[in-house]
């Protein structure tokens, strides 16, 4: 039968073994799947703390827009990661790619006709924040995903520069342009696969934690006032492989849907404000608390990472749940 489940849950497989991972065995292979979210992002920084701390370490991290970045980071260095997050994130406003003045802003606009923001300032961060400047540097693998315009499809990047890669990924539509690389131009991932639990999969994952921004915890209602029209149909555009790919998960792999412990309400206006910065602190910190108390309950049935596979019982998947979460299905 279906059972609905919130982030906090887990989707859980029957015993047998998993698919075989690409250079790998495939037994317990654990996956970070870091969605996109813009400022948002920042709670991802609190889940990985909160996994770290209970010993759960990724073989795999994929990411996705703001996700890309922050998951690159965690590859670059597992042991040294969140200390650069933090530096990173608690530092934001000195940081922020999106600092242009309106006047600079209009220049911007202006001269390209396509976008508000150049991103040399995301150039900047990004080298900053990275000891390495290629794929085949990290020490744990790591792929992101860009949207490619002339193929209108994903293009999954895995190999070569990482600068480039990263500004394709974070390409958001209108505030930064559109990243030309192999003569192709791309913009944000979010646009694709915003929350890429089923490359994880096909990768030969057979744990995944999901590290997503508050917004897929909310269920979609139906829009009651203009501007929400627009906002909800972005939304169902976002959500929809990921509720997708969730009610498709195999049957052995475990899904664990971390929390933010600050849920986005999708009609709210704020959420917008993509140069707002007052609440980064405050998210990685909830993001924290939540994941660590959903982390602490789950392993006091069963290893989730930290020793590969899953013991729980039952048949897994997972299935959309009002458009939002996940549901897990139990036989």
């Amino acid at each position: 039968m279906s059972q609905q489940t919130e982030p906090g849950t887990k989707a859980t497989g029957a015993d047998g073994d998993g698919p075989m991972a690409a250079g790998g065995d495939g037994a317990g292979k654990v996956a970070f799947v870091l969605g996109g979210g813009g400022i948002h992002g920042a709670a991802e920084v609190g889940m990985i703390r909160a996994l770290l701390e209970h010993g759960v370490q990724p073989d795999l991290v994929l990411g996705t827009s703001i996700g890309a970045l922050n998951g690159a980071i965690l590859a670059s260095g597992p042991d040294t990661a969140l200390e650069r997050l933090c530096e990173l994130w608690t530092n934001v406003d000195a940081n922020n790619p999106f600092e242009a003045s309106l006047l600079e802003q209009a220049s911007t606009f202006a001269r390209t006709r396509t976008h508000l923001h150049g991103n040399h300032r995301l150039r900047r961060l990004i080298l900053k924040s990275l000891p390495v400047r290629t794929f085949e540097e990290l020490p744990v693998a790591f792929q992101c995903v860009a949207a490619n315009i002339e193929r209108a499809s994903a293009r999954w990047f895995d190999s070569g520069p990482l600068v480039e890669a990263l500004l394709a990924s974070t390409a958001v539509p209108g505030l930064l342009p559109p990243v030309e690389v192999d003569g192709e131009h791309h913009l944000d991932g979010g646009l694709v696969d915003s929350i890429p639990v089923g490359r994880a999969e096909t990768l030969g994952a057979t744990v995944i934690h999901v590290l997503q921004v508050g917004r897929v915890e909310q269920p979609l209602v139906a829009p009651r006032k203009p501007w929400e029209v627009g906002v909800v149909a972005f939304e169902i555009a976002r959500r929809h492989r990921f509720v997708e790919e969730m009610a498709a998960v195999g049957e052995h792999i475990e899904v664990h849907l971390l929390p933010t412990g600050d849920r986005i309400d999708p009609n709210d206006a704020s959420q917008l404000q993509y140069r707002n910065t007052s609440d980064v602190t405050r998210r990685i910190e909830a993001a924290y608390e939540a994941s660590s108390a959903y982390l602490a309950e789950a392993a006091t049935g069963v290893a989730i990472g930290a020793t590969g596979s899953a013991g729980a019982t039952g048949a897994a998947g997972a299935a959309g749940a009002a458009g939002a979460t996940g549901a897990a299905r139990r036989s």
